[in-house]
C-alpha cells in the first residue's frame, strides 16, 4: 500500500473477533492498526508476506465450505483518495511507459525526416542546396534560428520574389514563390553536364555540341562549346542554347530505419527536378542499411 509499507488490510469477523488476534501473535504474526469498527468485527492490517499465513490460520470459508472456523477473514481494498493512489501506482509502468513515448516523440520533433518545396518546383534543387549549406539534412538536428538566412539566399536566385521555411512536425517545409512578371537571363559559357550517365538525346539551337546519343557522360563535363564557326568565317563566341538528356543510376547504401525512409533519403539526396523522371526503383535491406538503385532520366538545359 502506498502509505503504511507494504501492508494488506484485513477484516476479522465473529463473536469476540479480538480472540482472533491471539492465534496470530502465537504464529508470529505482527498486526497494526488495529481497529474494533463493530461488536463483531475488527479491521487490521498485516504485512503482504504474512496475509497467506493468516488465511492458513482462518481459511475464507467462501471458497472452502468443507472448513469452518469461528471467524471470517477478508481482505479490505483501499478507498477514496488512498485507492487512487494504489491504482496509480499499478499503473506506473504505463504512465510511465506514456511519458516515455511523449519524451521520445518531442525529441524526435527536433530532428528532421524530410523536405518539402512547394510553389516553384523548379527550384528544388537551389532550395535543396541552401538547406544542405545551412545545416538542414535529414536523420539531422534542426538549426533553428536560421530561417532567415535561408530565405535571404534563396531570394537572390533570379525570379523569386517570396520565399518561407518553416519546421512543421518532423518535416521541413520551403515554400517558394515567382514574381509574375520575370525577364530571362541568358547565361554565358560552355554547357556542362550536371549529371554522369549516358546520353540519349541532346537539341542544340546555338552552340557546338561536343558529344553525340550514346556517349557516356561525367558530370563536369562539356556538352555543348560555345564556340561557333558559321561557314566561310572564323569562329565566333554565342550563348549556347541547348536542352540534353541524361539515363543516370543512382546506386547509395543507406542506413535507414525502413525501405521509405531509406528511399525518402535517397531521393531527397538527387534533388530531381519536375521535367527528370524516374524510370526504376529497387530498394534491398542488407546488414549494413538499404542498397537503393534509381535509375531516372535527367533534363539539363541552358538558356533553352
Amino acid at each position: 500500500m502506498l502509505f503504511g509499507g507494504c501492508k494488506q488490510t484485513l477484516s476479522i469477523e465473529g463473536i469476540m473477533p479480538e480472540r482472533a488476534l491471539i492465534r496470530l501473535k502465537r504464529a508470529e504474526i505482527p498486526v497494526f492498526n488495529v481497529k474494533k469498527e463493530e461488536k463483531t468485527r475488527i479491521v487490521l492490517q498485516v504485512k503482504r508476506k504474512d496475509v497467506e499465513k493468516v488465511f492458513a490460520i482462518y481459511p475464507n470459508v467462501c471458497y472452502n465450505v468443507s472448513v469452518s472456523t469461528p471467524y471470517v477473514v477478508k481482505k479490505i481494498g483501499a478507498k477514496g483518495l488512498l485507492r487512487d493512489l494504489e491504482t496509480l501506482m499499478k499503473r506506473a509502468g504505463l504512465l510511465l511507459g506514456g511519458l516515455l513515448f511523449a519524451l521520445l516523440s518531442l525529441y524526435a520533433n527536433t530532428f528532421v525526416f524530410g523536405v518539402d518545396v512547394v510553389g516553384a518546383a523548379a527550384y528544388r534543387r537551389d532550395a535543396l542546396t541552401v538547406l544542405e549549406k545551412e545545416g538542414v539534412r535529414i536523420f539531422s538536428p534542426y538549426p533553428s534560428g536560421k530561417e532567415d538566412k535561408i530565405c535571404a539566399q534563396i531570394l537572390a536566385l533570379d525570379g523569386v520574389e517570396f520565399c518561407s521555411v518553416q519546421k512543421r512536425g518532423m518535416r521541413v517545409q520551403v515554400e517558394i514563390r515567382t514574381a509574375n512578371f520575370s525577364r530571362p537571363s541568358f547565361v554565358d559559357g560552355d554547357m556542362q553536364a550536371k549529371h554522369t550517365g549516358e546520353l540519349v538525346a541532346l537539341t542544340v539551337l546555338r552552340g557546338t555540341a561536343l558529344k553525340k546519343i550514346g556517349d557516356k557522360i561525367t558530370a563536369g563535363e562539356t556538352l555543348v562549346e560555345s564556340l561557333f564557326q558559321p561557314e566561310g568565317a572564323g569562329q565566333v563566341r554565342v550563348q549556347v542554347i541547348a536542352r540534353a538528356c541524361i539515363a543516370c543510376t543512382y546506386e547509395r547504401v543507406i542506413p535507414a530505419p525502413d525501405r521509405e525512409g531509406a528511399f525518402a533519403q535517397a531521393y531527397l539526396e538527387l534533388g530531381l527536378l519536375e521535367k527528370d523522371e524516374i524510370q526504376e526503383i529497387a530498394v534491398e535491406e542488407r546488414e549494413d542499411g538499404f542498397f537503393v538503385r534509381i535509375r531516372y532520366a535527367a533534363v539539363e538545359t541552358l538558356n533553352f
